[in-house]
């Protein structure tokens, strides 16, 4: 069962921290500068088997100075889900990316590099998905605004 060997994700890679209350699934939260390590070894350790990354997601935490990343996983082996959430600085957003891992992460990375201006280091072909090359600012950050809003952020 999966929440039993939640403890042996922590010794995958230091600082991982495990959500047990007021999730939905299990969840762990990890550094950022670790993420990627975890998720190779998520995916490829038969124990796990995270053979998919379902979705992958952010949230602007302008208040708090930080996107929070949010990564749903699911084991078709063992019939598992897992969210793997980390954060990084608004300021300098930045993070390793898992297109070498899944390569859906591939698509989903430039869609949150479109939205969020999130940098995915190492992505194969990080340029913007939906928005015009010369647009400028990242529409889904909560700050943003332009001349063609009909509402500004408050």
């Amino acid at each position: 069962m999966l929440p039993e060997r939640l403890q042996s994700i922590c010794e995958l890679e230091d600082d991982v921290t495990v959500l047990e209350e007021g999730v939905d699934k299990p969840t762990v939260v990890v550094p950022c500068e670790h993420v990627a390590s975890l998720m190779a070894a998520l995916k490829h350790d038969a124990s796990f088997a995270f053979l998919l990354l379902l979705d992958h997601t952010v949230t602007d935490r302008v208040d708090d100075g930080h996107f929070e990343l949010v990564y749903q996983l699911y084991s078709p082996v063992h019939n598992h889900h897992l969210m793997v959430m980390t954060t990084i600085p608004r300021d300098e957003p930045v993070i390793q990316t898992l297109s070498h891992i899944w390569a859906v992460a591939e698509f989903q990375e430039r869609e949150i590099y479109d939205m969020f201006g999130v940098v995915y280091r190492n992505h194969p072909d990080l340029r913007r998905l939906f928005l015009e090359d010369d647009w400028v600012g990242f529409p889904l950050r909560k700050d943003y605004e332009d001349d063609f809003m009909l509402e500004r952020p408050k």
